[in-house]
């Protein structure tokens, strides 16, 4: 079935006011889901919906906290998450800081005990429209095992970066992992088979099975470059933030613990060189107007592809699972909006 962006957003704000959820705070949450849809990642999407109601239900979530800010150097924020919505926590931080990156040239924000951020990209993307160059990081569970290994010792540790140029900012969002943990949890929701490569049973053998991968390991990507940028990243993000490490990080995939991962998030102001943002642009539309390999297979720069989904979604609206969208309503006492906005 295919489902219009207002529709998607209209339930998942109900549906998270009606669990105790400030207006402001359910719209930025339901936004980051309903927008990961419409790029084409339902792992991220709608479908961790459910699941963040559960947390709530059992007090692992805070829907009312925007998290508890302090001032750790003159360009460093520290945020105690308090259990509040991953997007409000951040966010809020976020645009505390901002108007003092042209004075300060960099800032960074730390948070530590925030619930899950959904994709890196929507803050990067925030950061970017700011004017400023964006950089995000997150942490996780153990997930991931190390190139060389069998058992999950990493997070999929997320990195995303934007820059902003004279038309739309250069975005790349990619985890560390050769695909996000949510991936495999949408094909085995979906019934669907994992490909070849992706993922380890607990046992340490290979599967394509999602099931028996959700009790294993995902492989990192690129193999030993992967895995050194993964680990990397897990000691970056644990030394900055001071949160747990992968084997005792808890929360973004369960609903039974507080989530105590970590999240970073640096703002930098760009270069005033005169006439960067427009060189920045013709760079980028030099690469898309390379030859390709294949005919009929532009070459596109990151971000391309996830701005035309979700531009097409707005359009036309974005295909989401029926059995998933009658959970939605049945958590929800307004059913009356549960099928305005559908398009067979």
């Amino acid at each position: 079935m295919r489902l219009t962006e207002a529709a998607a957003l209209a339930l998942a704000t109900r549906l998270l006011e009606e669990h105790g959820a400030p207006r402001d705070h359910a719209v930025l949450q339901a936004r980051v889901l309903v927008t990961a849809d419409m790029k084409g990642h339902p792992s991220h999407g709608l479908r961790r919906l459910p699941r963040l109601v559960e947390r709530i239900k059992r007090g692992l979530v805070d829907p009312q906290m925007k998290g508890t800010q302090r001032w750790r150097a003159d360009a460093v924020m520290e945020v105690e998450g308090s259990s509040g919505f991953g997007p409000v926590v951040a966010m809020a931080a976020i645009e505390r800081l901002a108007p003092h990156i042209p004075d300060l040239g960099i800032g960074l924000v730390v948070v530590r005990n925030a619930n899950h951020l959904g994709m890196l990209a929507h803050y990067v993307e925030a950061i970017a429209a700011m004017g400023f160059v964006g950089i995000a990081l997150s942490s996780t569970e153990s997930l991931v095992h190390p190139f060389g290994g069998t058992r999950a010792m990493l997070g999929t540790n997320p990195v995303a970066i934007a820059v902003p140029t004279a038309a739309e900012p250069l975005v790349l969002d990619l985890a560390t992992s050769l695909v996000p943990m949510g991936r495999i949890h949408h094909h085995a929701a979906t019934g669907r088979p994992l490909a070849e490569g992706w993922a380890r049973d607990a046992e340490g053998h290979p599967t394509t099975d999602p099931v028996r991968a959700k009790a294993g390991a995902i492989a990192p990507f690129g193999d030993a470059k992967g895995y050194g940028l993964g680990i990397a990243m897990e000691l970056l993000v644990a030394a900055l933030a001071g949160s747990a490490l992968a084997p005792d990080v808890r929360g973004t995939l369960d609903s039974h613990f507080p989530c105590n991962k970590g999240d970073v998030f640096i703002l930098i102001e760009p270069s005033l060189a005169p006439g960067l943002p427009a060189r920045l642009s013709a760079y980028l539309d030099a690469v898309r107007a390379s030859p390709p390999a294949e005919a009929g297979a532009p070459v596109l720069v990151p971000g391309d592809r996830a701005r035309r989904r979700r531009a097409a979604a707005s359009r036309d609206g974005f295909d989401i699972d029926q059995r998933l969208w009658e959970d939605l309503n049945a958590l929800s006492s307004s059913r009356v909006l549960a099928f305005e906005g559908l398009r067979s």
